[in-house]
């Protein structure tokens, strides 16, 4: 998503200006987790999907106009001259490459559907923008990552340098409820320090050796008294 890397790439630029080298702090965040929380991207994410669905409606009844032509030619085949037939087929070419062309037009990379949604988004992704900028500067962080991009892999992330929330919170979403990002699996490990095993005792205490006095608690055997 180049959108997304020129996203981090000026996040980075922006605060490596203003750490140095050997105090840098990192962190992540999902853009696109917060960008579905914002109700201009969901306003957005809708009117793109009218236009598509619209402008697919449109190649749908141009390829039925293409199929009406075929299925005439196909009739009346065995009536037609042979450069009435050639006059035929090349009208019906001329309409698939149209449909194939208008198709490439609306829907192709960089089209006119890709042009509009990052048109009619922008508006959310500067305002994310200018959430996480808010928040580098207070947590003093040198970079931050994208947690959803397909530009940068993420093997691990802790949970400890997860910034989404703070960015919602400066766009004013910032809900326990609204935030939750699904319940824990029912098998999923978690580490209790009661889970853990005790070390064999071994390994944790010396055997007692002849001059090694008794813990205190245990009883000595009674001595008896010589009498005079």
């Amino acid at each position: 998503m180049k959108s997304t890397l020129r996203f981090l790439l000026a996040i980075t630029l922006f605060t490596l200006g203003s750490q140095t080298s050997f105090a840098q702090r990192f962190g992540y965040i999902d853009s696109e987790f917060i960008l579905q929380k914002m109700p201009a991207y969901a306003n957005a994410q809708t009117e793109v999907d009218k236009l598509s669905i619209a402008w697919q409606k449109e190649i749908e009844n141009m390829r039925a106009e293409v199929e009406k032509l075929r299925k005439a030619y196909q009739a009346e085949e065995i009536l037609l001259t042979s450069e009435m037939k050639t006059k035929r087929l090349d009208e019906i070419t001329k309409k698939e490459n149209e449909v194939r062309e208008y198709q490439r037009k609306m829907f192709g990379f960089e089209g006119s559907l890709f042009k509009k949604r990052e048109e009619m988004i922008r508006p959310a992704q500067d305002q994310l923008f200018e959430a996480v900028e808010k928040v580098v500067r207070q947590k003093g962080l040198s970079f931050i990552f994208d947690k959803s991009s397909r530009d940068v892999v993420m093997l691990y992330t802790d949970p400890r340098h997860d910034y989404t929330e703070y960015v919602l919170e400066e766009l004013g979403l910032a809900s326990k409820e609204a935030n939750s990002q699904g319940a824990r699996p029912a098998d999923a490990l978690i580490d209790k320090p009661e889970d853990i095993p005790p070390l064999p005792e071994a390994a944790t205490e010396k055997s007692p050796s002849k001059n090694t006095k008794p813990a205190s608690g245990t009883k000595k055997p009674p001595v008896k008294k010589k009498n005079n």
